[in-house]
């Protein structure tokens, strides 16, 4: 029976693990830190439970299928489909994404009267995209440009928007700047800008509105710690508070991992650690196959301040998922990507899962969890993070009408340092890298290392991208590498 390694315990590591005990291998799990689910962990105080990451369960058939391939069901998870999906918060007025799309074409027409029929040829296109990406494009390790070139998606190459920009496709579409951002608002999730990120990925607007907008009770923390209960089931070793300090490879194989405090020896090993940190300082330069100069040329993805905020009161103008977008929101997007610094008119998100499951507050109480995407590599001091604080606050208070300040119980901050010393990422980022069209199947860095030939990689970085359920097909592609070999 083969021993396989896996470093990290976030969705790939998790899911990995599953998937290749469920084939009969012996699996061992080692985790940085003391609980599992990565950047999906939970954290408690004064009875506010708070999701510290991941807080949107989308494509829910992709996520049960794999689910299934480990032995469980989403059925373990009490999912709740939301209604709204979401609201967002223009400066001028608010506008709710409903469950019933009869409901969201009222609303496109009356923000661009007679859009009706572009947004069904729209979503039409987003479905078709959705469905020739799952079928031929996004379950493959592209270790070959031949590979990306296929008949099929050459045959569709117009049809699928890779060397148009989102933001053009959707100029190409819409007049209306409002309907332009509520099917662009997406690129967030995939560490992009409209600018920079391919109109394939138009297809995500076929998950948000045909495929629904959900929340499992327990938060996505609870979609972790179904994977972690398989996992156990399944046979799985966890090992946490394992630092890994190196990978020691000899004649192009990984023979031992070492952590601080202990040596592991295994015959196939999978990182599901930060890949730009995990290959410029687990290994050897002679094994790495991307040294420090190529992760220094890439598009890394945003950085999130994330503020934590328990509020002894109900925010009553709050939905589930809240979307507080800026009339110029390039601006934002600018200083991202073009000129790295802290946004001064943030667009940012708020979710507010205490809508939906009460008791992960205290009695009227709110959970809030507040995200501004904000450049990787940034000056991250306490200093900077309270002035910003009271900054986003502020702007909330305003946006809701609300008296949030004085009514903050609980608040935690979190941002670039906290990445870096939680997850080892690279920069301070929270997505790893942008779904850029050179950066994108072929162009991602691989699943598999070209230079240690028992190397594995799974996670946010490598094929097919980001998001939890992306995350998850790319441990669905690494476990059946392995099982192939």
């Amino acid at each position: 029976m083969k021993s396989i390694g896996i470093i990290g315990g976030g969705f790939g590591g998790l899911t990995t693990a599953c998937l290749l005990a469920k084939q009969g291998y012996k699996v061992t799990l080692l985790e940085k830190n003391d609980t599992l689910g990565g950047r999906a962990r939970m954290f408690e105080e004064q009875g506010f439970h708070f999701d510290m990451g991941p807080s949107w369960y989308l494509l829910p058939d992709t996520i049960e299928e794999i689910l299934q391939l480990t032995g469980t069901s989403a059925k373990e998870l009490d999912l709740i489909r939301l209604d709204p999906h979401y609201k967002m918060f223009f400066h001028d007025e608010e506008v709710s994404i409903s469950a019933n799309m009869e409901e969201n074409y009222k609303l496109f027409e009356r923000l661009e009267p007679g859009v009706t029929p572009r947004i069904k040829k729209y979503l039409a296109q987003a479905e078709h995209k959705f469905n020739v990406s799952m079928n031929e494009f996004i379950e493959k390790p592209y270790f070959k440009l031949s590979e990306m070139l296929t008949w099929k998606i050459i045959k569709e190459g117009r049809n699928l928007d890779l060397f148009t920009s989102f933001d053009a496709h959707l100029k190409k579409y819409f007049k209306s700047d409002k309907v332009r951002k509520i099917l662009g608002y997406t690129m967030v999730f995939l560490g992009g800008s409209p600018k920079n990120t391919p109109a394939l990925y138009s297809l995500m607007s076929h998950g948000d509105f045909n495929l629904g907008v959900y929340y499992p009770k327990g938060g996505m923390n609870a979609l972790a710690r179904l994977l972690e209960r398989q996992a156990k089931k399944l046979g799985v070793d966890i090992q946490t508070s394992q630092e890994i300090t190196s990978i020691d490879v000899e004649n192009g194989v990984a023979k031992t991992v070492q952590s601080k405090d202990k040596t592991y020896t295994f015959d196939e090993v999978v990182v599901n650690a930060d890949y730009a940190w995990a290959e410029t300082n687990l290994l050897e330069k002679k094994w790495q196959t991307y040294k420090e100069k190529y992760w220094e040329k890439k598009t890394i993805a945003p950085s999130g301040f994330i503020m934590y905020l328990g509020v002894d009161k109900k925010i009553k103008n709050l939905e589930h998922h809240n979307l507080m977008i800026e009339h110029d929101w390039m601006k934002h997007f600018n200083e991202i990507f073009e000129n790295p610094t802290w946004p001064t008119t943030p667009s940012y998100y708020v979710c507010a899962p205490s809508k939906t499951q009460e008791d992960i507050a205290p009695k009227g109480c709110e959970n809030l969890f507040v995200l501004v995407p904000v450049a990787p590599g940034l000056q991250d001091d306490d200093k900077t993070r309270e002035i910003y604080a009271k900054k986003i606050i502020k702007d909330l208070e305003r946006k809701t009408g609300e008296n949030i300040t004085d009514h903050i119980k609980v608040q935690r901050l979190y941002s670039q340092k906290n990445f870096s010393k939680d997850y080892n990422a690279y920069k301070g980022t929270a997505l790893g890298l942008a779904q850029t069209l050179f950066q994108t199947a072929y162009f991602r860095p691989k699943n598999r290392s070209k230079k240690v030939n028992n190397l594995y990689y799974v996670g946010q970085y490598t094929n097919p991208g980001t998001g939890v359920p992306i995350v998850m097909i790319s441990a669905k592609i690494v476990a059946g590498l392995i099982s192939k070999k």
